[in-house]
């Protein structure tokens, strides 16, 4: 026999065992796949998923409004109209997606300021706007509480917060 027919069988015989050897590992690895799948379905399974009703018992308090904004000025929004604030944040910009849109108030931002509902209140934050927002004319340099009574202005429109 010729030393090439030597070499051609040895990396014949190399390759083989590569091959049975990459086989092993793959069928090892769908076997663990299959032993984890099987020992999770076994396990009792419990929906994160709550209707509103369940939830709220869970809260151990109602889904109740948080305070309302009314529109003391504005060229976008008439005057004395309220807006309910409730466990959703809302936001407040000239863009239409936003949950009231200032579209008329050229001084406001596309998103301009966010009202959130927390559990210890109402908290109102810039959103990275151009020309600020202020609340009782101190311009916002981060999330702030708001307190019944606060006037937060937005562009040239002006929401006072009430509980």
């Amino acid at each position: 026999m010729s030393s090439r027919a030597v070499s051609s069988v040895a990396v014949e015989e190399a390759l083989l065992i590569l091959k049975i050897a990459f086989l092993f590992l793959l069928y090892l690895f769908i076997w663990r796949i299959v032993r984890t799948a099987s020992r999770d379905l076994r396990l009792p399974q419990e929906s994160m998923v709550l209707p509103p009703h369940q939830a709220r018992a869970l809260i151990g308090r109602p889904s109740v409004p948080s305070g309302r904004l009314v529109v003391l000025a504005s060229p976008a929004v008439e005057v004395g109209t309220e807006q309910v604030l409730d466990s959703a944040p809302l936001t407040v910009g000239r863009g239409s997606q936003n949950d009231v849109p200032l579209d008329r108030d050229d001084f406001a931002s596309g998103r301009h300021a966010r009202f959130e509902p927390r559990r210890d209140g109402v908290w109102v934050e810039d959103v990275g706007s151009t020309n600020g927002t202020y609340v009782n004319g101190a311009r916002l340099s981060q999330a702030r509480r708001l307190r019944p009574g606060d006037v937060v202005r937005i562009g040239q429109t002006d929401l006072r917060f009430e509980q």
